[in-house]
């Protein structure tokens, strides 16, 4: 069983991001490497959910995104 993702936290990067997912339970169900090209693809097929990144001046483009 597919355990639902309820909030995400993105460690940005020049080239290589970190996800990490939290399920309703708390325990960690999601920890990968994505290439940036990669990024926008696959927060486009999670379903809405919180997501936390770092303060730093690229998060505000990522927000965007």
């Amino acid at each position: 069983m597919k355990q639902e993702v309820v909030a995400l936290g993105l460690e940005l990067a020049k080239n290589v991001f970190q996800v990490h997912a939290i399920g309703s339970d708390g325990a960690v169900v999601v920890r990968r490497k994505l290439r940036r090209a990669e990024v926008i693809g696959y927060f486009g097929d999670l379903p809405a959910c919180p997501v936390g990144m770092e303060a730093c001046a690229s998060v505000h483009y990522w927000g965007r995104e």
